[in-house]
């Protein structure tokens, strides 16, 4: 019969007085808060310094044994190994315990498959007597208690949900596997640390963890009965309790040859903690709930994974756009449809409109014009990284930006704050990697919420299809002066921030659906009001400014009624004296030249013939169109036409009043990874107009040195593209297992002799692949397409079968390298018998015969627990130990297939035979397929100006976010910003300013409108952001150059 008998321990000695005295002294050295914490947080507590005790006594018994030869021989095997092992998981574990790397998912699957394969590999190293512990009898004590751990446990949760279900009818959230099994582990390395430094010798006095092992871990004994310590807990009031397990004395270990190991308690009394723990936490609701609605960190997405090999968001990504350029390109365009239904809602305002043709309803916006001045925000490429998007989302919001004093005198700025934008436009793009509710919800709408949260009585759920209009809620003040006209309701009363969006290729892919929901029926970005209908739109700002925004869709260019509509405004509305902006997704300039470089045409050729754009442009408004603006490519680069006055222009234009657009600005800083600038450097050219690059962000250098990332940090960005990587070396090396004729090659003395026979068998291996193999061949004929496919098809075939060719080459041969590498590895351990010894289960059969001599379980127990679980627990340690003995196996199967060749072993045989070698030979290939196409990346991108999308889609960059800030000065003149933060944080912290504010207040009338700041003060963005170009463009058009005050990055 079991008892439990708590003792107060040592504390109670102190009274009161003593013990407020005692807490007022460690809250004073900052080792006590004001609240203590919770018990399970105790009892974890309890558990580490537990793990951390027996570390340091396996610490003091190395110390002990490195006088003897032997041992130092053993150890050295042994860390070499560890060493080994952990290089491959250098990618995800950064050296003194660092964060990891990657989605924890797959962090802790690679850890635990890394650390299964590094046990197997210790249990076949040879093993030193003069060392405390036996390898074997503490690897077969682990497995034993790992699998009975994980076992009890899932027992328990389900049974304790199954409990709460029927007792609370509320289904409960089952906790993550990884921490079962990380859990268990623990207890299974405790339990033989305790064998190995307790109970396999006499302890003696004269060591401190003999001293340990006799006081904390004996047994209490009494007359009648013993007591065996379980564990302590801390309460709140600073007592310590110590739990004792009561026993009948014919049952102490001194009494009964047929005992109990203390082993078995010390695991019973960690499976207890645990479940002691479980079960505090969850009947601890208040806890619960003050835990999830106290938000201390924002919960922002990772930068989309662009080479994940399980993403079921890529793989959607391609299927709807495959749909979407197969079956509806050219058949179905959601913009004829807008317009279709335009047409039938609008009524003409007047008679001169109505003779004009212009349904101007849905499309025209001239509530803006009636100003002296504007500012307004230009931003693009969202929705991918939340700590970017953010990031530039809070600079936007702010009420204004403060200018330091160098930077007004670089750029002569006469004011000392840039204030926030009245409008906001966002050039397409708005989440990554493509449109759907969650990723809208997710990428674009939390983090625009966070730093500009929408009105409290906001619905977001809720569909409007009466824009625009100002919600109900806002006070009534903003919207007494409404105006309505038969035209429709323009927001004339509402002086908050306004956002208009045009979408981009990425929203396109599933039809304009997505955007169409969240644009174009819903109010508010944020803080920000969207009162447009359509997917493109024109805006009338002050001072006989305008901006089109056009939408290309997966054309590339706009349709007929998107053209009749805006060349109808631009020869009946506007202006001669105006000018226009003309806003896009793509910047065709720059991508059409790109395309057409390296065939040496023109690329005005393209984009003059049947492209409506540069009809709208070159032939409608012509010197009206100042300036365009987009986004799509992910950095900052703007080019102006070049002057007679600039005397390293090569073609100067003749006059600069009669060229149009002025200037050509990209900007794709939203959010999305980071793109380069030195590929786009030779641009200077488009439709017959010199321009000049006036500035790039990152610059040149900048962009060089960070492709220069993909050769080391290919595989840590891309970590799930293991999967695919390893699968696909294997593959090219399948058929070439086992190779059995490697004497030749341990024969040899020289190192010119051994590298002979290592690639002379490399060269019979690849011969073998194209003479006899199927699978490695068809493996290799696939992996040569997909790399010529691979190639941009802006050079030549020739070139592209060339590259394909070579890189393909590349990876085979590193997989025939490896192969042969992982073959000698094992055909070295056979020949130091450190493998092919024992045979098949030789684990278990040497847990069999050792077990019972250091852990004798009564006879009675081992029947009880057999028939208990009908001979499934004896069989499942049986088959849980060989997954654990794979070299064995590996080892044993290959001698019979070297031997009597493949017809010798079963179907079965055959497949654990390849399963084993694909175990470890995926760890060892992993490392290499992202080495060989992360240089692949590096090298086409700066040596060749190949792959800009690729070879930084890898790397994941996150830095260099900017947006574009405009002002519509008095005078007409328009002075262009563009700011950027050069390093976004990735830790956040709740801003108190922010908290203190009502929740009531509209957000664009708080002085701190952003819920997160950074955690680091010298990362936060409003600290860091800096003015990195600037120029202005005058209202009327003149034969002097532009002002250009902008300070050169391009180098």
């Amino acid at each position: 019969m079991m008892r439990i008998k708590v003792r107060t321990g040592f504390l109670n000695t102190f009274n009161i007085e003593n013990m407020e005295r005692f807490r007022t002294f460690l809250k004073r050295h900052g080792f006590l808060k004001d609240t203590w914490p919770s018990q399970p947080e105790l009892s974890r507590h309890a558990v580490m310094v537990a793990l951390l005790s027996c570390a340091l006594f396996f610490f003091f018994d190395i110390m002990h044994t490195l006088n003897d030869d032997n041992s130092i021989v053993w150890w050295s095997v042994h860390v070499c190994l560890f060493g080994f092992f952990y290089f491959f998981l250098q990618p995800w574990i950064r050296f003194f315990s660092q964060p990891l790397i990657g989605k924890p998912s797959y962090s802790n699957f690679y850890k635990w498959y890394v650390s299964w394969l590094l046990v197997a590999a210790v249990y076949h190293l040879p093993s030193s007597q003069s060392v405390a512990m036996s390898m074997r009898m503490n690897l077969s004590l682990f497995l034993t208690t790992f699998a009975s751990s994980i076992m009890f446990l899932l027992a328990f949760h389900y049974i304790y949900n199954c409990l709460q279900y029927i007792i609370s009818c509320e289904a409960r959230k089952w906790p993550d596997i990884w921490a079962i099994l990380q859990f268990s582990a623990a207890v299974s390395i405790a339990c033989c640390v305790f064998l190995s430094h307790c109970r396999e010798r006499p302890l003696e006095q004269g060591y401190l963890k003999d001293k340990v092992c006799s006081s904390w871990l004996a047994p209490v004994e009494s007359a009648s009965e013993y007591y065996y310590q379980l564990f302590c807990m801390l309460d709140n009031y600073g007592r310590i309790h110590y739990f004792y397990c009561k026993l009948p004395s014919s049952e102490s270990p001194e009494s009964s040859s047929d005992k109990i190991s203390l082993v078995y308690s010390s695991w019973a009394t960690f499976i207890g903690l645990y479940i002691a723990n479980y079960v505090a936490e969850r009947s601890l609701g208040p806890v619960e709930k003050y835990k999830k609605n106290k938000q201390t960190k924002p919960d922002f997405f990772d930068m989309v994974p662009w080479y994940s090999g399980t993403s079921a968001d890529l793989y959607k990504t391609v299927f709807d756009l495959m749909l979407s350029v197969t079956v509806f390109l050219g058949r179905f365009d959601m913009r004829i449809l807008q317009a279709a239904m335009n047409q039938n809602q609008v009524e003409p305002k007047n008679k001169n409109e109505a003779q004009a043709g212009i349904q101007q309803g849905d499309y025209l916006y001239d509530h803006f014009s009636k100003g002296k001045e504007l500012w307004f925000d230009f931003m693009a490429d969202t929705g991918d990284g939340g700590n970017s998007t953010y990031a530039v989302a809070r600079l936007l919001a702010q009420p204004q930006i403060k200018i330091d004093s160098a930077q007004k005198e670089k750029y002569k700025i006469d004011y000392d704050t840039l204030k926030r934008g009245d409008l906001l436009l966002i050039g397409g793009d708005l989440a990554y990697p493509n449109p759907s509710e969650f990723t809208y919800e997710r990428r674009l709408f939390r983090p625009f919420k966070y730093a500009f949260q929408p009105p409290s009585c906001n619905d977001q759920e809720r569909m409007v299809v009466n824009k625009p209009t100002v919600p109900p809620g806002v006070s009534r003040e903003r919207r007494q002066d409404r105006k309505r006209t038969k035209r429709g309701k323009q927001p004339t009363s509402y002086n908050g921030p306004q956002c208009f969006v045009i979408p981009g290729n990425h929203d396109w892919f599933d039809g304009l659906h997505t955007f169409t929901r969240y644009i174009c029926h819903r109010s508010w970005l944020g803080g920000w009001f969207m009162p447009q209908k359509k997917s493109y739109f024109a805006l009338q700002l002050p001072m006989g400014w305008w901006i089109f925004g056009l939408d290309l869709a997966l054309h590339g260019d706009i349709d007929v009624y998107q053209f009749e509509f805006f060349s109808k405004l631009a020869r009946k509305t506007v202006r001669r004296t105006d000018s226009v902006i003309i806003m896009t997704h793509q910047p065709d300039w720059l991508l059409d030249w790109y395309e057409n470089d390296d065939s040496r045409k023109d690329a005005s050729d393209k984009q003059s013939k049947g492209n409506n754009v540069s009809d709208l442009i070159y032939n409608i408004l012509k010197e009206r169109c100042r300036l365009r603006i987009a986004g799509d490519i992910h950095h900052y680069m703007r080019h102006s036409t070049v002057s007679s006055n600039e005397s390293n222009s090569s073609q100067p234009n003749k006059k600069n009043e009669s060229v149009y657009p002025q200037h050509l600005l990209v900007n794709g800083c939203g959010g999305a990874f980071t793109h380069p600038t030195h590929v786009f450097r030779d641009f200077n050219e488009s439709h017959g107009v010199s321009y000049k690059c006036k500035n790039a962000y990152p610059s040149y250098k900048m962009s060089r040195r960070l492709a220069l990332r993909n050769i080391w940090n290919f595989r840590k960005e891309n970590w799930q593209f293991d999967f695919i990587g390893g699968i696909i070396y294997f593959i090219l090396v399948f058929s070439m297992f086992p190779q059995c004729k490697l004497d030749h090659i341990f024969e040899e003395d020289s190192t010119s002799g051994f590298s002979r026979s290592f690639f002379g068998t490399v060269w019979n291996a690849f011969m073998y692949l194209l003479e006899h193999s199927y699978v490695s061949l068809g493996g290799a004929t696939l992996l040569l397409i997909v790399a010529v496919a691979f190639v941009p098809s802006k050079v030549s075939c020739k070139t592209r079968i060339l590259i394909g060719v070579l890189h393909a080459s590349i990876h085979l041969a590193a997989a025939l390298i490896l192969m042969l590498v992982f073959e000698l590895g094992i055909e070295f351990l056979v020949r130091q018998k450190l493998v092919e010894t024992s045979g098949y289960h030789s684990l278990y059969r040497w847990h069999q015969s050792m077990f019972h001599r250091h852990l004798p379980v009564p006879v009675v127990i081992q029947d009880s627990i057999k028939r208990w679980t009908f001979g499934l627990y004896p069989a499942c340690i049986k088959y849980i130990m060989s997954t654990f003995d794979v070299p064995e196996l590996m080892a044993v199967t290959r001698s019979n297939v070297c031997k009597n060749g493949m017809e010798s072993i079963s179907r079965w045989g055959a497949i654990l035979y390849y399963a084993s070698i694909f175990l470890y030979f995926w760890v060892l290939s992993t490392p290499a397929v992202s080495f060989v196409f992360g240089s692949y990346l590096y090298i086409c991108i700066n040596w060749f100006n190949l792959h800009y999308d690729e070879a930084f889609s890898s790397l994941r960059i996150a830095d260099y976010k900017a947006f574009t800030r405009f002002h519509i000065k008095h005078n007409g003149d328009l002075e262009i910003f563009t700011l950027a933060v050069d390093k976004v944080p990735e830790e956040w912290e709740l801003d108190p300013k922010w908290k203190g504010q009502s929740s009531e207040e509209l957000s664009h009338l708080r002085e701190n409108p952003s819920q997160w700041k950074a955690a680091d003060s010298d990362q936060e963005p409003l600290k860091t952001v800096r003015i990195i170009d600037k120029f202005n463009i005058p209202r009327k058009h003149s034969s002097e150059s532009p002002d250009d005050t902008s300070g050169s990055e391009t180098e």
